[in-house]
């Protein structure tokens, strides 16, 4: 699903290109393009950090949260990036609500580390409580 998104942010760069005039990504005046190249290359700099903290919640921590969790990432990222095309105060709900997600990712990743450590030095899991506290507070991530 990543590499779809980023693919329609390519599309709406180039559709955007094509309409300004001028050659190269130099296009003075063109505040519609400018809009649409920050949006994309702000998108495409959060993914890194995102694929991270995922890949290491769902590893970690427990998978079907994570997952959840990714999803909501990347319909947050759509909503920041059309938002971008507006007004910049549109993007603002989509850059906190993406905050927010990627905060809820690092915790279970640390909550995973945690209890990885905990196993090793004293021998008692909380592998189950951590599961059902991470499934029971992932839907709360719906509320804006």
């Amino acid at each position: 699903l990543c590499v779809f998104l980023t693919a329609f942010f390519a599309s709406k760069l180039e559709h955007e290109s094509k309409h300004c005039n001028g050659k190269g990504f130099q296009r003075p005046g063109s505040s519609a393009f400018d809009r649409v190249y920050t949006a994309n290359q702000n998108c495409g700099h959060a993914y890194p950090t995102f694929l991270a903290v995922l890949w290491c919640a769902g590893l970690l921590c427990s998978q079907a949260p994570a997952a959840f969790a990714g999803l909501m990432y990347l319909f947050v990222r759509q909503k920041y990036f059309v938002g971008y095309l507006g007004e910049r105060t549109q993007s603002t709900p989509g850059y906190l609500f993406g905050k927010r997600i990627i905060l809820f990712l690092f915790l279970m990743s640390v909550a995973g580390i945690l209890n990885y450590y905990l196993i090793f030095f004293f021998g008692s899991d909380f592998e189950m409580y951590i599961k059902t506290i991470t499934s029971a507070i992932s839907p709360l991530l719906l509320i804006p």
